[in-house]
């Protein structure tokens, strides 16, 4: 996984505060915090509104909309964000266009028990489930 990649898709070094160059440094930014500018560049990547984007997070949009583009979030919305975030780096090199993995994201599977990857996007639990099936389409691995 290009881990550049991951932040770009939450808005690079400005919104991020630090370069993405080891998973070390996905740890430490999820014990910091990321920015609540860094949750709008995910928002925007996906084109969602900040409702949808609050449904995906352990928060809710009015709690959200109440932190500056500068704050950091919490710990548990870090992470989620950027487990996320990793979801849509492994998903674009797998389908190697954006449009085709947000195809597949809204598109009820049978391995999913019918949900879309999207709805499972949720959780921790859900996003692993996603990456896994992501790395079995990888390597031509259908269920």
């Amino acid at each position: 996984m290009q881990l550049a990649q991951v932040g770009n898709i939450l808005g690079g070094e400005k919104a991020l505060g630090t370069k993405l160059v080891s998973k070390m440094d996905l740890v430490e930014l999820g014990n910091k915090g990321i920015t609540k500018k860094a949750v709008s560049s995910l928002a925007n990547y996906l084109s969602l509104s900040s409702k949808q984007v609050a449904d995906l997070l352990p928060v809710t949009e009015r709690t959200l909309h109440r932190y500056s583009s500068h704050q950091h979030l919490n710990q548990s919305i870090s992470e989620q964000v950027l487990h996320i975030a990793e979801v849509l780096v492994k998903g674009t090199e797998i389908f190697q266009e954006k449009a085709k993995l947000l195809l597949w994201l809204n598109t009820p599977h049978k391995v999913f028990s019918g949900n879309t990857p999207f709805s499972l996007l949720k959780s921790r639990f859900g996003t692993e489930l996603v990456l896994e099936e992501l790395g079995r389409i990888e390597f031509g691995v259908y269920s």
